[in-house]
């Protein structure tokens, strides 16, 4: 009984003792843990990178956001255009006249303007150098002008994303082989190899081509969605200017029959004849 007693009376500073070396290496993992931060990313990329690394940030950050301005931009204009050929079909045609027909329809938009450059082409054909040419093809001539004209006021802009949605890659991959080129030059002089010294350049180098993975897939999708939406618009459009072109020749729309005059009566076709 008295050694285990002794025994006790031993293990218990031992055990406190312990306990009191162990706390303050637990607060300073804590405290190390807490202050570690990631020594790669971004924010590295940036500070560590030259000026070719920087101009190819900033390159693809220029080239996301011209993306998403025109992207808005156009979808903005298609979504204008829908209205306008709902409002023509609405108020254009039911109109009395081709001019109160134009009086209807808003200054400035596609189908006014479609409207406007036919009737101004079928009332002022005489006294000008046009008038060697028929009155039929002028005002043919002067509708296909101002469709062409708006088909390309929808396509401006396209251009852009199809252009940033094939390069973006490159120019990504390029700033991807210009840093690991960097990284592994740094690694060469320095003469250490070990894998915390090569992961983190060639990774932050990797970041470059998934930007540019990232401007590229919205500007591609946007292009392919943006043509489809154009060619439904300018589906509306021909139909218009279509129906706009047979008014103005014959005086009714395509698909109604024109009045056509009464034959004379037979009497007095014979009385003629004798």
């Amino acid at each position: 009984m008295s050694l285990q007693t002794g025994l006790k009376k031993v293990a218990l500073p031992a055990a406190l003792l312990l306990a009191g070396l162990m706390l303050p290496s637990l607060a300073m993992a804590e405290g190390t843990v807490e202050t570690v931060s990631n020594p790669y990313g971004l924010d590295a990329l940036w500070k560590g990178g030259d000026f070719v690394a920087r101009f190819v940030l900033i390159l693809m950050l220029i080239m996301s956001a011209g993306t998403w301005y025109i992207m808005i931009v156009k979808l903005i204009d298609q979504t204008k255009l829908f209205k306008q050929a709902k409002l023509a079909n609405q108020k254009f045609w039911t109109a009395a006249s081709l001019p109160d027909g134009l009086a209807q329809l808003k200054p400035g938009t596609s189908f006014w303007y479609i409207a406007e450059r036919g009737i101004a082409a079928s009332q002022h054909h005489e006294g000008t150098m046009v008038e060697q040419i028929d009155r039929s093809t002028w005002i043919t001539l002067s509708v296909n002008r101002a469709v062409e004209e708006i088909n390309s006021s929808l396509q401006g802009g396209l251009a852009v994303l199809a252009t940033v949605g094939s390069t973006a890659p490159f120019v990504g991959l390029f700033g991807t082989v210009w840093g690991i080129y960097h990284a592994l030059t740094a690694i060469g002089i320095a003469g250490q190899a070990s894998i915390d010294k090569v992961a983190g350049p060639v990774g932050e180098a990797l970041i470059m081509t998934a930007i540019g993975l990232a401007v590229a897939v919205p500007a591609v999708m946007g292009y392919n969605w943006l043509v489809r939406r154009n060619k439904s618009g300018m589906e509306k459009v021909r139909g218009f200017s279509s129906d706009l072109h047979s008014v103005l020749l014959s005086g009714a729309r395509v698909g109604e029959q024109v009045p056509q005059q009464a034959a004379p009566p037979q009497s007095a076709a014979r009385v003629r004849a004798v």
